[in-house]
């Protein structure tokens, strides 16, 4: 008798525990006048359970996918994934309240107009994002690249859905609204490979040895370490200028974000061998003739 006492006691006590928990999560916490959309404790409770729940799916999903995925293909997923799991949160909210009554087609018609108005207003934001989701998918730019975009070149550092961060070679960090990309010219130097041909270009007096020339700015070129001996530097005879013979050496290098020493190295070269065999290195004249009547 006693042990069935007991357990009548347990089941009356889990009853009570049941009941004062349904009481709990019936607690209302907003009803409007015509009592056609209440909001209980029980509500939030599921509007909470499902984001936790949507959150472990979009985790579960996104190391399934990630997990063979490249480093950089996995890194831009990620971001890619981070931005669009916002839309799915949106979409269960709403799911949410349509089940307590709530007129979403009539909610997303009143907000119709504000969301215009924050459009306009953000269109700059929007143009930076969307643009960001498409270097990310269409793998224009890496990470490690070398691009020049409106006169400034720099590595890539960090591609971001609004911004790409790169640095210069003077160690300078460029903050790059992704929108320039569709709306700008873009060159990415190392997109097919490291290797880029450069140029410095230098003009000779009229009545200097052509061949001499060549010969000696193919010295020059060939002498500097950093640049490959194939393809083999070439030699242009670019225009008979107004004051010069003008000539372009064209030669290949790695390094071509740090090209700028290396031409300047090259530059110097020039002006050394020119000097040992009389080249000279004419300036702008103007001859002037005075008419006296």
């Amino acid at each position: 008798m006693i042990q069935k006492s007991k357990n009548i006691e347990e089941v009356i006590n889990e009853s009570s525990i049941i009941e004062n928990f349904i009481d709990f999560v019936n607690i209302v916490l907003y009803k409007n006048e015509s009592e056609t959309i209440v909001i209980t404790i029980g509500f939030v409770l599921m509007v909470l359970a499902s984001f936790v729940l949507t959150n472990v799916l979009l985790s579960l999903i996104r190391r399934i996918v990630t997990r063979k995925l490249p480093k950089d293909d996995k890194a831009k997923f990620v971001t890619v994934f981070s931005f669009s799991k916002w839309f799915i949160y949106v979409i269960v909210l709403l799911i949410a309240f349509s089940t307590i009554g709530v007129n979403i087609n009539a909610v997303l018609a009143a907000s119709a107009g504000l969301l215009i108005g924050v459009g306009l207003a953000l269109q700059t934001l929007f143009q930076d994002i969307i643009s960001g989701v498409f270097i990310l998918l269409d793998q224009t730019v890496h990470v490690g690249d070398i691009i020049e975009l409106e006169g400034k070149v720099g590595r890539v550092e960090e591609i971001k859905l609004r911004t790409t961060r790169a640095t210069t070679a003077d160690n300078k960090v460029l903050i790059i609204p992704n929108h320039l990309y569709l709306t700008n010219s873009l060159y990415n130097w190392t997109q097919n490979g490291e290797a880029t041909r450069e140029t410095v270009e230098v003009g000779v007096a009229y009545g200097s040895d052509v061949q001499l020339v060549k010969k000696l700015l193919l010295e020059a070129a060939e002498a500097h370490k950093d640049v490959l001996e194939f393809p083999e530097p070439v030699v242009l005879f670019t225009d008979f200028g107004e004051s010069s013979l003008n000539f372009r050496i064209a030669f290949t290098v790695t390094d071509s974000f740090n090209v700028r020493f290396s031409k300047s190295d090259i530059r110097f070269e020039i002006d050394r061998l020119f000097r040992e065999n009389n080249i000279t290195i004419p300036f702008p004249q103007r001859d002037v003739h005075i008419i006296q009547k």
